[in-house]
C-alpha cells in the first residue's frame, strides 16, 4: 500500500457538544488531529503511476470502486431487474400555474420478487429538456410540501418531534414539515425540476440485519457471508438509480443534466450513487461528514467507530475492522470524491456543523483534484478553507455556509448557480 505526503492541520473552528460513548469522545480541536498520510490516488495496485484519463477509467477507478464496495459500503446492488413506471398528475397548476406535480409509481422486479416506491416529480410547465435534481428525502414525499394530494407512505419512519412523527408511522400532521429544505418555488423559477422519493421505501433506517426493504430483492451474500452485503447506504443509492431509470425515459427531463443531491446521510448516499451510476451528470454532497465527503483519517467530529456503533446498518460488516484504525483503511474519502471525475462535483459544509468536519470535507475535495487535472481541468482551487458564504465554483465546487447542519435555500441557490455554469442549457 502506497501513501502520499503528510497533510498539515491549520484551521480553527467553533466547537459543538454531542452525546457520545465515553470511549470515543469526538474531537473538535484541530491541534488534536493526528498526522496522517492519504493513500495514493493516482498509483495503481501494480505500482504504476496513472497519468492519463484512459488509465484512470480502465485501471485505477475500478480498483478504488472495488475497495469501497468490499471495505465500506458493501456491494452496489447489481442483480438483474426490470422496472415499470405509472404516472399520475396531482396538479398541473402548482405554484400559481408555473409547475406540474406528478406521482410516479415504480415497480421493481427481480428473480427474488418485487417491490415498489413512489417518486414525487415537480417540474416547470411548458418546458422540455430541463435539468432535474434527483435526491431522497428523510420522512416521506408528503413532508416536502403541504399539497394535500401527495400520498402518505405506509413504511417505517424515524420518529421526529419536529416533523410530528410518532410510533414510526407517517401521518397527515407531517405535511410540509421539511419544506424549508426543498424551496420548490425557487427551484421551479430557476427552470429546474425535482424528483424525490422517501429513502425508507428502499431500506428502513434501522439495524434489521439487511433483511427488510429492497434487500431481499438484491442482496447476494458472497460465499454465504453477509460481510459484503450492501449496507443501507448502498440500497438507498440504488433507489436513486431507480429515479434515474425514470428520468432517462421521461420526455421532460434532459438525461444529460440529472443531478444527484443529498444532505447528511443522504449526502453520503448521493456520493455513492454517483460513484456507481455515471448517468448522474453532476453530484452534490451537502453536510455529508464521516462516511461521506470528510476524511476518515482526521478523526475529527464523528469517527468511524462511532458511526459503526450507532448506525451499523449503513455500511457493510467489514467496515467495522477499521474502528479506531482509520490509518489501516486502504482508501479514504478523497478517493470516493475522485470517482465522480470528470463530472462536476460540489461539496458543502456549515460553520456550526463540526460533527461533519467541514475542514475534512474541504481537504478531501482538494485531494481529489489531481484526477480532474488529468481530464484537463486546471483549477484555481483554494489553498485554505474558504470563509463562510464565499463559494468556490470550479468543476469541483465548495462552500462553507454560515449556520447549522441543514439544507437551506442559500445552498440551493449556490448549487443552481454552479449547475448553470457546468451544465449549461
Amino acid at each position: 500500500m502506497k501513501f502520499g505526503i503528510l497533510l498539515p492541520v491549520t484551521a480553527t473552528f467553533l466547537s459543538l457538544t454531542f452525546s457520545c460513548n465515553n470511549n470515543d469522545e469526538p474531537n473538535y480541536d484541530e491541534a488534536d488531529v493526528p498526522q496522517y498520510a492519504l493513500p495514493e490516488l493516482l498509483v495503481a495496485e501494480s505500482g504504476d503511476t496513472v497519468t492519463h484519463h484512459r488509465n484512470w477509467k480502465q485501471v485505477r477507478r475500478p480498483e478504488i470502486l472495488a475497495l469501497f464496495s468490499t471495505e465500506m459500503y458493501g456491494q452496489f446492488p447489481d442483480r438483474d431487474y426490470t422496472i415499470s413506471f405509472t404516472e399520475k398528475v396531482l396538479t398541473d397548476h402548482y405554484l400559481d400555474s408555473t409547475a406540474i406535480v406528478k406521482e410516479v409509481k415504480g415497480k421493481v422486479f427481480t428473480a427474488k420478487g418485487e417491490d415498489q416506491f413512489i417518486i414525487l416529480y415537480i417540474y416547470p410547465r411548458n418546458r422540455e429538456h430541463i435539468p432535474v435534481f434527483a435526491g431522497l428525502n428523510f420522512s416521506g414525499n408528503h413532508t416536502i410540501d403541504t399539497l394535500s394530494s401527495i400520498a402518505i407512505h405506509n413504511r417505517w419512519v424515524r420518529n421526529s418531534e419536529k416533523a410530528n412523527i410518532s410510533d414510526n408511522h407517517a401521518s397527515p400532521d407531517s405535511r410540509g414539515a421539511s419544506a424549508s429544505r426543498w424551496p420548490l418555488s425557487t427551484i421551479i423559477n430557476r427552470g429546474y425540476g425535482l424528483a424525490t422519493a422517501y429513502y425508507g421505501e428502499f431500506d428502513p433506517d434501522y439495524d434489521d440485519g439487511f433483511n427488510n426493504g429492497f434487500h431481499p430483492l438484491f442482496a447476494q451474500p458472497k460465499n454465504g457471508s453477509k460481510a459484503y452485503c450492501p449496507g443501507a447506504i448502498s440500497m438507498w443509492a440504488k433507489g436513486m438509480s431507480f429515479i434515474v431509470d425514470f428520468l432517462t425515459k421521461d420526455t421532460i427531463a434532459d438525461p444529460s443534466r440529472i443531478i444527484a443531491i443529498g444532505h447528511s446521510r443522504l449526502g453520503k448516499t448521493a456520493l455513492w450513487a454517483g460513484a456507481n451510476d455515471t448517468r448522474f451528470s453532476a453530484v452534490i454532497s451537502n453536510n455529508s461528514g464521516c462516511g461521506g465527503a470528510a476524511l476518515s483519517r482526521r478523526r475529527f467530529g464523528e469517527k468511524v467507530s462511532r458511526i459503526n456503533t450507532v448506525f451499523p446498518h449503513w455500511f457493510c460488516e467489514r467496515f467495522n475492522r477499521y474502528n479506531d484504525k482509520e490509518n489501516k483503511l486502504p482508501m479514504d474519502q478523497h478517493m470516493l470524491l475522485a470517482l465522480m471525475a470528470p463530472r462536476p462535483l460540489y461539496v458543502a459544509s456549515a460553520t456550526k456543523d463540526q460533527w461533519a468536519d467541514p475542514h475534512g470535507e474541504f481537504l478531501a475535495l482538494k485531494a481529489a483534484s489531481p484526477v480532474y487535472e488529468i481530464f484537463g481541468y486546471k483549477q484555481d482551487f483554494p489553498v485554505v478553507l474558504p470563509g463562510p458564504d464565499k463559494p468556490y465554483q470550479g468543476i469541483t465546487g465548495y462552500h462553507l455556509r454560515s449556520g447549522v447542519h441543514d439544507l437551506t435555500e442559500f445552498d440551493w441557490v449556490m448549487y443552481m448557480n454552479w449547475c448553470d455554469k457546468w451544465l449549461p442549457r
